[in-house]
């Protein structure tokens, strides 16, 4: 099949969960579908990264949205405009008009919306719409809203209802709808007159390629934390871990050392390296198979947001132990004590770090059955598959009797 696919980010390198997603399946339908890719880039250095991406793409067009997103112009358009600060700044106009030509020009079978911020760029077209929603965007707002003083939450809720106007327009206007995860889908089917159009694509992981590296734990017991902070709840988690399930765990074990690893951390998040002496912050690193096997477990105190779950899935196939939070794991179908050590309560999440640092056969045990969990549900291999049955048969309803590449 020939797509069309759209995307917020270049799908390399592989610094968020998007990218992370994109990139591998793209890597495995490379061989079965026709893929052009039309992707934003905020710097003309990221230019460099296309080579990565090319042997799986037909054609790649990239275009540059602003560096930053708190710009005057993005402010100013998002004032007078009925689309929301996220569509905003993620608009570029020009993508239009090079949809228009392409579409004209060549005879495409699928068009593909990683985000349902990219779809304001399609234009009105026969041609069916699968639209991915890596996560639901207006709920991670919301939470986020929450939080603040009532002036701010109330500016905010002006936004926040134009998120929620579109991302539910665009929900309505796709022909397919793809979630991560079961949860998801259920949520989003209660907005919908068409709730079969949803499907469930989870992310994935590429276990080979984690399993290349063997467990290297250090004498000093190391927790870790994992996730890019340009998505609002890590930065939540990280604050929550920080202020109230740190000073739990290092009153009982004062030698414990936390990792937070991870794109982008916040001024306030550096600030906790300077505040406490075992509290390290690395940012992104090289190779994150390498701070996984070097850390006994990962800990996870995510409250807000859907979609992505890599650093779970990553930390399984990594053989590393998981304490989390119910949402944190959500969608993955994964079993208290048997995969995970999973809770809400703060200080029963000190308690299951504590127990897992003492306990070298809990650790083994937990290490081995999220290698073999992953291994079988969450393969990129199975998960590709899932995507392409689902392209396959959105191109039959469009031409039963087109052959595929």
């Amino acid at each position: 099949m020939k797509i069309l696919m759209l995307t917020p980010y270049l799908p390399y390198p592989l610094l968020s969960g998007g990218q992370i997603r994109t990139y591998n399946l793209l890597k495995q339908l490379a061989t079965k579908h026709e893929i052009t890719l039309f992707a934003l880039i905020k710097s003309e250095n990221e230019r460099q990264y296309i080579n990565h991406i090319k042997p799986f793409c037909k054609r790649i067009k990239v275009f540059k949205r602003s560096k930053k997103p708190f710009t005057t112009k993005n402010i100013l358009k998002t004032f007078f405009s009925t689309f929301p600060f996220l569509v905003i700044r993620n608009h570029v106009p020009e993508i239009i008009n090079e949809v228009n030509k392409e579409l004209a020009n060549n005879t495409y079978d699928l068009i593909h919306s990683e985000t349902f911020y990219m779809m304001p760029h399609i234009p009105q077209s026969n041609i069916p719409i699968l639209l991915v929603e890596q996560t639901i965007e207006y709920l991670g707002y919301q939470s986020y809203a929450k939080k603040h003083h009532p002036l701010i939450r109330k500016i905010l809720s002006i936004d926040i209802k134009k998120i929620v106007k579109w991302e539910n327009h665009y929900w309505k206007k796709a022909d397919t709808l793809i979630t991560m995860s079961a949860d998801d889908k259920k949520f989003i089917q209660k907005q919908l007159d068409n709730p079969n159009k949803v499907k469930v694509v989870s992310n994935g992981v590429d276990t080979d390629w984690f399993a290349q590296k063997k467990r290297n734990l250090p004498t000093t017991p190391t927790i870790l934390y994992v996730g890019t902070f340009k998505w609002l709840p890590n930065i939540e988690a990280v604050e929550y871990l920080v202020e109230k399930v740190w000073p739990l765990i290092i009153r009982d074990l004062p030698q414990a050392k936390l990792k937070i690893v991870g794109n982008a951390p916040t001024n306030k998040i550096k600030r906790y390296q300077q505040s406490y002496e075992n509290i390290e912050v690395t940012g992104k690193v090289k190779d994150i198979r390498e701070t996984f096997v070097t850390s006994h477990l990962l800990l996870a105190p995510v409250f807000s947001g859907k979609g992505t779950r890599y650093k779970i899935l990553e930390a399984m196939a990594s053989g590393t132990p998981i304490v989390a939070s119910k949402i944190a794991v959500e969608g993955l179908n994964l079993i208290n004590q048997k995969h995970a050590l999973i809770t809400n309560d703060p200080k029963q999440m000190s308690k299951y770090v504590i127990q897992l640092i003492s306990d070298k056969n809990l650790q083994k045990s937990l290490s081995e059955n999220g290698k073999r969990f992953v291994s079988k549900h969450y393969d990129w291999k199975k998960i590709s598959s899932d995507l392409d049955s689902i392209y396959q048969s959105m191109g039959n309803k469009t031409n039963p009797c087109q052959s595929t590449n």
